[in-house]
């Protein structure tokens, strides 16, 4: 039997998920799908994601190339459809290609609606509707210092988002009362402004913008009542239009959209249309999860098996922009008399919960701040439950979850939606799980598309997986710096860096779950210490007990303290004022170090202010991860043997490096000769003196595991080789996983990539980085020195533990 040709015009979300449920129904058809942009097709809800910098064009693809493949798809990409010939079946291309057809999809989705408004056809003006556009926008970003977005709805508050971590100043203008007006009521329009604006966002509400100004490129905003707004990049996001044009010109039958019937059919009976191209009685959806709904009918209708309808969906919205969670379903304006509306409103930690009641069935809902009772408040909307006694707790938390309660997601009915976005059903996931043995999420989101869309509801999918799969579930490694703020480190770099978040909790507060660990929030003290040059908000709880009283913790509970002594080189003066310390403290022991220092054990805590102050000495951060040392040889001061000044070099090399923060300790090594007498070749960083100039290494170690160094580069000059040191230095500060010590470093990143981006990079390239590494040594101080004066609370040098006679006083009483 020959094969029936089915030509879809549109390579979006809507189409190819309709072509996946037509796949599945194995039908008796070759596909072929005109795609008018370069890309396979992609998730646009995450395009946003990918302007802030935080995804990548090919982390957002929801089919790849093999998707295709594997299923004979022949995709062209670039390629857009001028003409559609319905009375001989034939699609006009822009190459002027005809292509016959027995059915056509149209799945041609909307336009970006831009309104009448003079000006905006100048230079830097976007819209944000495709990944065209978020190309255009990140290139604008480059050299924009302002930008004015035009629409304060979803689409405009997701373009903010991204241009404000790229780090452009953003103003949102809206020509209505409220944020959202489409999604939100006043008082919600409310809370999502307040919340918006803390983020340095400037919001301008019932605003008309008049025109943009500016000759041939944009220079600023002007406004319907004369006021202007300076700016050099303009986003447009008013909107959108349903992409009729190609039906219009095949004779279909359209009003705003192209006219659809509950079977998805349009006028012409080898026609269908699906996603935001289409009216459905009289509707138009430009969220996800109804294009998805439509996709399914669709399917069934055009393979033959016409009879689900698509009757219309309940329409929700779920939003989360840098940490503000927002949920609005069905009719939440309870503007009838009959509608009753339960609410509850927290100003301080901006929550506004809204429950709309009519007939003793919930029929909207606003959650703003906490949306976790979001599923289950559209899974009652959906079926129309009726609310009975559940009345007096609608609006918080049910218990927490045990096998077989309520909140359990095992215990909920087969037909409960599990992921809004796509539709994608309780039944579905287990159904999938169990034909075909999935074992991680990401084999479920890659067979079902559940927590492809937005991702929120990943949890409870790996619940069900959890569930189903028993053993067989395999936790996936996720390349991230912590559960608690689920982002690689240099996704977080970018994002601390774009939005100038100085504070942990900030951070946490906008991309984690608000209150970290004790892995992420020191790894994160780090990372806004490194990005911020040291120009960051301190935060003493976010760091180890070590950097909070600036010595190393011991198994008794003392400390220890150890003096710098740069390049391993003391003197008398020194040494007594060590020894009197020593003595009037009861230091228990005085030991020499492996690293050319001496260290003082069993200090108390109350005493380390003391000892600081007498020993008027720097801290050699013994107990930090930073530069730890220089350890050095005698060189040619002394040694027969030198060919280089070691200890001259050395110890400039510890004064340039001291008192940096690092992902982890970093030891070096400075040596007047191969025989290398301060082991430089197991160091972080080490010097080696050889005639006639020095060699570079960096990477080595010499404990649990020994490993020689990689030489750098081999230079002339003692100049030379201390800027070398410097720039692998930084390079590690900022490329470097927290904890990942340099010798793991080198062999992840590699030495050639190392050296192209450090030692041989443009001058540029490294003028940037010795100037930062400047802008951070500059902000450096010597703790001992200032918090022997002044400590940062109270109780920083006092233990929170009962003297023992309260003890026995309370055992008494006892």
């Amino acid at each position: 039997m020959e094969l029936k040709h089915l030509v879809v015009i549109g390579n979006g979300m809507a189409g190819m998920a309709c072509v996946d449920e037509i796949l599945k129904r194995k039908p008796n058809f070759r596909i072929s799908v005109l795609s008018e942009e370069p890309y396979y097709n992609y998730n646009r809800i995450l395009l946003s994601a990918v302007l802030s910098g935080e995804k990548s064009v090919e982390e957002i693809y929801i089919n790849t190339k093999e998707w295709y493949d594997t299923n004979n798809i022949m995709l062209c990409q670039g390629v857009k459809a001028v003409d559609v010939d319905s009375k001989n079946k034939v699609v006009i291309t822009n190459g002027g290609a005809s292509i016959n057809y027995d059915l056509l999809l149209l799945a041609t989705g909307s336009n970006a609606f831009v309104p009448p408004i003079e000006g905006v056809s100048k230079e830097g003006v976007f819209t944000f509707r495709n990944m065209t556009d978020t190309n255009r926008i990140l290139e604008s970003c480059k050299s924009s210092k302002h930008a004015v977005v035009i629409g304060g709805g979803l689409l405009g508050l997701e373009a903010a988002r991204g241009i404000l971590n790229q780090g452009v100043r953003v103003t949102v203008v809206h020509l209505m009362d409220r944020l959202m007006d489409v999604q939100l009521d006043t008082v919600g329009g409310f809370f999502l402004k307040r919340e918006i604006e803390k983020l340095g966002i400037s919001v301008l509400l019932s605003t008309n913008t008049a025109k943009i100004m500016g000759e041939k490129r944009v220079d600023g905003v002007m406004f319907k009542d004369g006021s202007i707004v300076e700016a050099d990049m303009v986003v447009i996001a008013c909107g959108i239009r349903p992409n009729v044009e190609l039906a219009k010109k095949a004779g279909l039958t359209v009003n705003k959209g192209i006219v659809v019937n509950d079977f998805m059919e349009t006028s012409d009976p080898d026609i269908f249309a699906v996603g935001e191209c289409v009216e459905h009685r009289g509707k138009i959806y430009g969220l996800v999860a109804p294009l998805y709904d439509q996709g399914r009918v669709l399917a069934a209708t055009i393979t033959g098996d016409k009879g689900p309808l698509y009757e219309g969906s309940v329409l929700a919205t779920k939003l989360k922009v840098m940490g503000i969670e927002l949920f609005s379903a069905g009719d939440f304006k309870a503007e009838e008399s009959d509608k009753e509306v339960v609410a509850y409103q927290d100003h301080a930690f901006g929550v506004y919960k809204k429950a709309v009641i009519h007939k003793n069935r919930l029929v909207g809902t606003i959650l703003i701040g906490d949306t976790s009772d979001a599923s289950r408040f559209l899974e009652m909307i959906r079926k129309q439950e009726r609310i009975g006694e559940k009345r007096q707790r609608l609006l918080f938390e049910e218990p927490p979850a045990v096998a077989g309660s309520p909140t359990d997601v095992m215990s909920r009915p087969n037909s409960d939606t599990i992921c809004g976005c796509i539709g994608v059903t309780k039944g579905q996931i287990v159904e999938a799980i169990r034909a075909k043995g999935l074992k991680t999420v990401s084999e479920v989101k890659s067979c079902t598309k559940a927590s492809s869309g937005c991702g929120t509801c990943a949890g409870l999918v790996q619940g069900i997986l959890k569930a189903v799969a028993g053993a067989d579930f395999q936790e996936e490694k996720k390349d991230v710096l912590c559960a608690c703020v689920p982002f690689p480190k240099e996704q977080l770099r970018i994002m601390i860096q774009t939005q100038e978040l100085k504070a942990v909790q900030d951070i946490l507060d906008i991309y984690g779950n608000g209150i970290g660990c004790s892995l992420c929030k020191p790894a994160l003290s780090f990372i806004v210490d490194e990005v911020h040059c040291g120009n960051h908000k301190e935060d003493r709880s976010s760091r180890f007990i070590n950097d909070r009283v600036h010595a190393n913790i011991q198994r008794d509970g003392t400390f220890s303290v150890v003096p710098r002594m740069r390049g391993g080189v003391t003197s008398a003066a020194e040494l007594r004022k060590i020894a009197d310390v020593a003595e009037k403290y009861k230091v228990p022991m005085v030991k020499v170090t492996g690293s050319q220092r001496l260290d003082l054990l069993g200090v108390k805590k109350e005493d380390l202010p003391k000892i600081w102050a007498e020993l008027g000495m720097t801290s050699g951060y013994a107990y930090a991860k930073a530069v730890r040392m220089v350890k050095s040889c005698v060189g040619t001061d002394f040694c027969r043997y030198g060919t280089q000044n070691s200890i001259e070099t050395g110890i400039q090399l510890e004064t340039l490096l001291e008192g940096l923060y690092t992902p982890a300790k970093v030891k070096m090594g400075v040596v007047g000769c191969p025989r290398n007498c301060a082991e430089a070749t197991v160091k972080d960083i080490g010097l080696i003196g050889i005639e006639g100039g020095w060699q570079v290494v960096i990477g080595g170690a010499a404990g649990k595991r020994v490993r020689a160094a990689d030489i750098l580069v081999t230079v002339k000059t003692t100049e030379e080789a201390l800027e070398s040191a410097l720039l692998f230095f930084q390079y590690y500060r900022e490329c470097g996983e927290y904890l990942e010590r340099t010798y793991d470093f080198v062999e992840r990143v590699g030495l050639e990539k190392i050296r192209c981006e450090t030692v041989l990079a443009s001058e540029e390239t490294k003028k940037g980085l010795l100037d930062r590494l400047a802008k951070a040594k500059a902000k450096s101080v010597n703790p001992w020195d200032v918090e022997s004066k002044e400590p940062i609370h109270p109780m920083q040098f006092h233990d929170l533990v009962l003297p023992k006679e309260a003890e026995a006083l309370i055992e008494s009483v006892q």
